[in-house]
């Protein structure tokens, strides 16, 4: 398909047909920008975690024992670095046991993934109030630090055995 030769309604129209199926098949939560919704699914299916409602205050899944994970995403492309995560409110509640950070580059390859206990995240973030919550850039130090994990290796297994799958995983 030459996407260069489609109109830029046309374009709209596909993205939001992909949007659809992959929400069809039970990837994406929502209709909204799919970065977290599918880092949500991958890191609970790669994981073995379940899907908390999205309703569910401060956390995104949990795992069989118990544990709430809070799952952040952010996709780097060439004009945009930025390794800042979206807004973490209500930090000082413990909604959440472990925050995973999945960085994705612009076609949705993992670039990097970490679990950072909730203990961590305050010595590393910044709490603006402008936004009402803490913010938090996945680099420098924070990835250095013992008590973060480096899961990417689970996570990248996981989304390369995706591709082998066509045309679809998920729930039927």
């Amino acid at each position: 398909m030459d996407l260069a030769a489609l109109s830029v309604q046309d374009l709209l129209k596909l993205q939001a047909a992909v949007i659809g199926e992959l929400k069809n098949r039970g990837i994406l939560r929502t209709k909204n920008n799919p970065v977290g919704d599918y880092a949500e699914w991958l890191v609970a299916s790669a994981l073995g975690l379940k899907l908390a409602k999205n309703s569910s205050a401060g956390h995104d899944a949990v795992s069989e024992s118990g544990r709430k994970i809070q799952i952040k995403a952010r996709r780097v492309t060439a004009d945009n670095k930025s390794r800042q995560l979206g807004v973490i409110r209500n930090l000082e509640s413990m909604d959440f046991d472990e925050l995973v950070a999945v960085i994705f580059d612009d076609t949705y390859e993992i670039v990097l993934a970490v679990s950072i206990p909730h203990a961590v995240i305050a010595e590393y973030s910044t709490y603006r109030p402008h936004v009402n919550g803490h913010v938090l850039h996945i680099r420098g130090a924070l990835l250095s630090d013992y008590r973060v994990q480096n899961i990417c290796t689970e996570l990248k297994a996981y989304h390369n055995a995706l591709k082998s799958l066509i045309p679809f995983v998920g729930t039927a």
